[in-house]
């Protein structure tokens, strides 16, 4: 008996090279730089079940050129004592899925579409460096749900965003509205007016956007948690990460919370469902589960409503999407992440420069206005169908974890 399951999977469409062909990347805040998978790559999947893959061939562009191992660039993401001045920078990365990607990398033009009025674009570039992936493993691997790379939206100086803003193509600061109802959703570059948001600082010493948490909410009831309970040594708070399925929470956090949501069901009973996933025979409405309320700085507070947090797996068979830890910091330390099960029907503002985080519920369908920076016009931007939502027969969960795991790169958890 196969099992269904309902995941999205985000991603969006760029241009790289000249002449330009587009690729399909899932656009990632828990990570940095741009890869894409390279002509000859090893282990790269051929075909895929969301789109048509394009290989990315240095040869075919003629503005595409290597980046050395003398470049600047080439210390942000390779600190091998054995790569030498006139070499071409190699890059390794690991994800803490266990799946990794190697390659080397190219500076070549992208190709990104530009706002020009109510629902209708131009296009503009600028050059960026990038990775050619030359071999993948775990499931960047995998054919069913590939897409041609990942786009890193980090703070460092070596993620997609911070490159164009040197180049002062674009200001550090994005957002993204993922449609977790029809699929699809919006991703914009650039300063955000409508709806307005409501932001919470980010934490200084973090290697990723992560905020302050102080109270969790289940219905009406405040979970009593140890005041360390979100400390994570030098990474602390808690962990916002577009290019993470589901919710992981450390023991103290996880298990408290359950037993608070099972209280109003002690009908239910619990089994396992591929030795990761807690479920239940449930054909009751949804909505008589308690919302689920994470509480920040500043009164910022996001709320997780159980069509969110619960996913089908049969007619009658749902499944918590909360995990309990499994991802750490180097030293040990249990990570806190929201991923796209909470950041889905929001719109999510990253401010880099403010060095702030917002958001708010929204109809990711519907559009939002931005602010054009040159003329100082507002326009509306529509929602795309640029994400993959279908059910799928499948015998393994493909949930994504993006966050680097340290190897050779200068992100550390």
């Amino acid at each position: 008996m196969f099992v269904v399951f309902n995941f999205s999977l985000y991603f969006a469409k760029i241009g790289l090279g000249t002449p330009s062909r587009d690729f399909h990347v899932q656009v990632d805040t828990g990570s940095d730089i741009l890869w894409v998978n390279c002509a000859g790559c090893i282990r790269c999947p051929r075909k895929s079940d969301l789109v048509e893959l394009t290989p990315y061939d240095v040869d075919a562009s003629s503005t595409a050129k290597s980046v050395s191992c003398s470049d600047n660039f080439c210390s942000y993401v390779n600190q091998r004592s054995e790569c030498h001045s006139g070499s071409t920078c190699q890059y390794v990365i690991m994800y803490g899925d266990g799946s990794s990607t190697n390659g080397y990398l190219v500076k070549d033009v992208v190709h990104l579409d530009l706002v020009t009025g109510n629902r209708q674009t131009g296009s503009t570039n600028g050059t960026i460096i990038f990775g050619c992936g030359s071999k993948q493993s775990g499931q960047l691997g995998e054919s069913q749900a590939a897409v041609d790379g990942i786009m890193g939206f980090g703070q460092s100086n070596s993620s997609f965003i911070s490159q164009l803003a040197s180049q002062g193509k674009v200001k550090r600061s994005f957002a993204h509205c993922l449609d977790n109802n029809n699929g699809g959703g919006i991703f914009a570059i650039g300063e955000v007016v409508s709806p307005k948001v409501k932001t919470t600082p980010m934490l200084s010493k973090s290697a990723h956007y992560s905020v302050n948490l102080n109270a969790i909410e289940v219905g009406n009831s405040v979970l009593e948690l140890s005041s360390n309970a979100f400390d994570s040594g030098d990474d602390k708070g808690v962990i916002i990460d577009s290019g993470t399925t589901l919710v992981y929470l450390p023991d103290a956090v996880y298990n408290p919370l359950l037993n608070e949501i099972l209280a109003s069901h002690p009908e239910l009973t619990l089994h396992t469902v591929q030795e990761s996933f807690t479920c239940f025979h449930y054909t009751d409405k949804l909505d008589r589960f308690p919302t689920v309320t994470f509480q920040f700085d500043k009164s910022v507070s996001l709320a997780v409503y159980p069509r969110e947090y619960l996913f089908q797996v049969r007619e009658d068979t749902w499944c918590f999407g909360w995990q309990n830890g499994g991802l750490q910091t180097k030293g040990g330390a249990s990570l806190t992440i929201l991923g796209d099960m909470a950041l889905s029907n929001k719109l999510v503002v990253y401010d880099i420069e403010n060095q702030v985080i917002g958001w708010t519920n929204h109809n990711c369908s519907g559009g939002i206005q931005v602010k054009d920076e040159e003329s100082g016009a507002i326009y509306t931007v529509g929602a795309h169908n640029l994400s993959w939502s279908s059910s799928l027969a499948i015998t393994k969960l493909l949930t994504l974890v993006s966050l680097l795991i340290p190897f050779f790169c200068n992100v550390a958890l």
